[in-house]
């Protein structure tokens, strides 16, 4: 078939000899992801499958449209038959050879309310399971395949075959029905998620992990967990136990989280947030507090010039670092933090903060600076989490232009904001071969009270505006750099705690977090307008 770029093409199949006539669906192509389509189609095809309907008709069946889900389904080529829908005998079956999505097979046939078997013979009616072998595809996709009364979805890896399922169990919900025809469908970006500050607010486990399932049928895949800052420690420790808040996580309760995210094929990438946001910290080491020359506390900063202030966070970093693993999920990543350190807010840090100046020149060199400082601590940091074979990550706003130390150039930047000290416009961070993940605070960010001009999102100006390319404020980077940006987090800021309950928080984020899962899998114009979506996530639940 030949290949068009620019536009969508529709090409309608008729079957000689046989009673199906097809509409096939195909998206622009890009070899960035391995033939599968770049990331950030931004202004190409509609994010939903269009079709050019046969005039032929067979047996009394409509040619099928796309299931309805959140997010669409990048293509579907229709087909006329009756779909699927369960019946007396159905089942999920695993096929033989893919023992490995057993989770995956029991958790849909739980959802469906029909039985699970492994390396039966499928027939009409049964939804089945298979890993694709040896056929190159892009990681997390997936084709289902619906014809004669039965549904076979087939991935590369589990997390596909998965996202395969959350389909299926959607468009049962919405319609009752799996349409007939093949759904070819894949992420446009790697990272996808939900950022949360247990730290400044206490969330239970239980609330914890409805998110994740939330998460899980929006095929998002990362839960950022935020858990120390000045308000709150929020993870029981061996090493500190002093600096844990009253309300709390035990071990046990944080293994058991990451247990069904990772069921779920959801990374918890943790983050203990250095060197300031550590009052939580500080409360029990006041000696470790930042003071400047006239003797006044830096609210949160511990003063990096003392060697007791790395060993204390060192230790902390090294206590958790197996704690985010689980036999699913490998726990790469970890948040080193970084921002908002109160030394570099000061309109002359040397001269307010002449013993981080002293510091910076006697272990970095007669030019090092108060900001060379605070970038070799971060390193430091990331330098102790590396054997543990952890990615890491950092705000962008702990990234500095010059110097005389260079922040860790495979570290990845979590861009926010373009408003702190020191924070840069996006395009330098991608001009430096570095690779971003989108937090702009202009859209994606809940904050608890509504403080510095924030306003709640209602998800509308994500869906209608917003794309990955989008990092600051609300203009796009230029399209050359999107394979730089690995896509996004929405994000939950607790900065006045009270102001909302737990079940406000979750009602809150309901329709934001959708719209964002379905520019993260999908960042073209969506085909629904924003009350049609809003009708659809209502009918999904």
């Amino acid at each position: 078939m030949r290949q068009v770029h620019g536009a969508l093409a529709a090409v309608a199949v008729l079957v000689a000899g046989a009673a199906v006539t097809a509409a096939v669906v195909v998206w622009p192509e890009d070899d960035t992801w391995g033939g599968h389509g770049p990331p950030g189609d931004d202004d190409r095809a509609p994010a939903s499958a269009t079709y050019s309907p046969s005039p032929t008709p067979s047996r009394n069946y409509p040619l099928s449209r796309a299931p309805r889900t959140i997010p669409s389904v990048r293509e579907h080529e229709a087909a006329r038959g009756p779909g699927w829908q369960p019946e007396a005998g159905s089942r999920v079956l695993v096929a033989a050879g893919s023992k490995g999505l057993a989770d995956e097979g029991q958790l849909l046939a739980s959802e469906l309310k029909i039985p699970y078997a492994y390396g039966a013979t499928a027939r009409p009616g049964d939804v089945e399971l298979a890993l694709a072998q040896g056929r190159k595809a892009a990681p997390e996709s997936y084709t289902l395949d619906t014809r004669d009364r039965q549904v076979r979805i087939t991935g590369p890896d589990e997390a596909g075959v998965f996202y395969g399922t959350r389909t299926l169990k959607q468009s049962f919900l919405a319609d009752r029905t799996m349409p007939e025809g093949v759904v070819r469908d894949r992420p446009d970006r790697p990272q996808r998620g939900l950022n949360l500050d247990i730290a400044r607010k206490n969330f239970t486990a239980g609330w914890i992990e409805d998110r994740l399932r939330e998460m899980a049928d929006l095929k998002l895949n990362q839960l950022g967990l935020h858990f120390s800052d000045d308000q709150g420690f929020r993870i029981a420790s061996d090493s500190h136990p002093e600096v844990v808040s009253r309300e709390h996580l035990t071990k046990a309760q944080v293994r058991s989280i990451v247990a069904l995210a990772g069921r779920l094929h959801i990374e918890v990438v943790p983050e203990i947030d250095s060197p300031g946001h550590l009052g939580a910290v500080l409360r029990t080491h006041p000696e470790l507090e930042l003071r400047n020359a006239k003797g006044v506390a830096a609210r949160g900063a511990v003063d990096i010039s003392k060697p007791r202030a790395a060993q204390i966070v060192d230790e902390l970093l090294k206590e958790y670092a197996g704690l985010f693993s689980s036999k699913h999920s490998p726990g790469t990543y970890w948040h080193l933090g970084g921002d908002e350190y109160r030394a570099l807010m000061a309109d002359d840090p040397e001269a307010s903060y002449p013993q981080l100046a002293t510091a910076a020149r006697r272990s970095l060199g007669s030019r090092a600076t108060v900001q060379d400082l605070a970038t070799a601590w971060l390193n430091a940091r990331g330098a102790v989490l590396r054997p543990y074979g952890k990615k890491l990550k950092a705000w962008n706003d702990g990234y500095f232009r010059g110097g005389t130390v260079a922040p860790d150039p495979s570290r990845e930047v979590e861009y926010w904001t373009g408003k702190e000290y020191g924070a840069r416009e996006p395009v330098e961070y991608l001009k430096e071969g570095r690779r971003l993940v989108n937090l702009n605070d202009e859209y994606l960010y809940y904050v608890l009270g509504e403080p510095n001009d924030f306003r709640y999102p209602t998800g509308r100006r994500i869906y209608e505006e917003w794309t990955p390319r989008v990092l600051r404020g609300t203009s796009a980077v230029p399209a050359r750099y999107s394979g730089q940006i690995l896509g996004g987090r929405f994000a939950v800021w607790c900065d006045y705690a009270n102001a909302q309950t737990p079940a406000q928080v979750a009602a809150g984020i309901r329709m934001p977090l959708r719209a964002t899962a379905q520019k993260l899998w999908d960042p073209r114009k969506p085909v629904l307008g924003w009350k049609d979506f809003g009708a659809l996530a209502k009918r999904l639940g």
